[in-house]
């Protein structure tokens, strides 16, 4: 048994190598670039680094400054607020428009690329249009005040307060479409001997979507978790199209704060120490969707 077990394992090394041959460049360019490029990042996090990176360590002050600094509060105040509106808006209404489309209605194709069509523009072209809207001048709030309500204010963009809340908008015109598509095929996954099985029983549609449905669906439910939240951390050019983080800096956000201080304000060390505290984001994210993902089937 033990030589057929030795004998065994070349030929479990050499199956399907060709594709673990054509994997290797792959995999050297998430070793050295991803990997070695993170690395660095986090190294030269601890350094005074200005202009050009420096092996002038300073421990954790850069970080004691990341988070003295009022714009780097507002920035993660307003990740939060973004975050947390546009997980729950993009699943509710990505999924609403699922469970409607998989009525089998009429010109289904042409509602879902009218759906899906924004999320092909760029988030600079999406900013720049939701800019126009919002505008208080010649926007939404112009064409409601020539209808005869004079009274009536919507200036998103340019009050401080819900600054944030102009940049949902956009943010989930643009990618409520790609949700809703996701959601769509895992609807179109389900069985429909369930959906006879329910009507036969007499239990209202809600009802089976609500505990028959949606746990049936949960890995598509955890990716699409996964998309939206790796979004958010990244969220950048809109903000930049729409605000370019005013007014003042009531609409700032971590990416932004990283691209000012390496590129702007020259301070490699202060971007750098912002980009490693967005990199634990991602990883508080990925390493539970990760466990969920494997590990779940590993045990299964």
């Amino acid at each position: 048994m033990t030589g057929q077990a030795k004998a065994g394992r070349p030929n479990q090394l050499l199956r399907n190598l060709n594709s673990k041959i054509a994997s290797i460049p792959m995999i050297l360019t998430a070793v050295v670039i991803f990997l070695g490029g993170t690395l660095w990042t986090v190294f030269y996090s601890f350094t005074n680094s200005k202009l050009l990176p420096r092996m002038s360590f300073v421990g954790f002050d850069q970080y004691k400054r990341l988070w003295a600094a009022p714009r780097w509060i507002v920035s993660i105040e307003n990740l939060a607020i973004y975050g947390v509106f546009s997980l729950i808006f993009s699943l509710v209404i990505g999924f609403t428009l699922a469970a409607l489309m998989d009525q089998k209605i009429r010109f289904e194709n042409a509602f879902r690329t009218i759906f899906l069509y924004p999320f092909a523009l760029s988030f600079i072209v999406t900013g720049l249009v939701w800019q126009w809207v919002l505008n208080p001048e010649f926007g939404v709030q112009s064409v409601v005040r020539s209808l005869g309500w004079t009274s009536f204010t919507f200036d998103p963009l340019y009050t401080p307060s819900i600054v944030i809340y102009g940049v949902l908008i956009a943010a989930l015109w643009q990618g409520t479409g790609l949700v809703m598509c996701l959601m769509l095929a895992g609807l179109r996954g389900i069985d429909e001997d369930i959906w006879k099985a329910s009507r036969v029983d007499g239990i209202p549609m809600w009802k089976t979507y609500l505990f028959i449905v949606i746990p049936m669906m949960r890995p598509v439910f955890i990716t699409t978790l996964v998309i939206i939240a790796s979004g958010i951390v990244k969220v950048y050019d809109l903000v930049v199209a729409q605000t370019s983080g005013g007014p003042g800096i009531s609409s700032e956000v971590p990416a932004k704060y990283v691209y000012d201080y390496m590129f702007q304000a020259q301070n490699l060390g202060q971007g750098f120490a912002a980009s490693t505290m967005m990199l634990i984001t991602v990883a508080i994210i990925i390493i539970p969707w990760a466990y969920l993902e494997f590990g779940g089937r590993k045990r299964a």
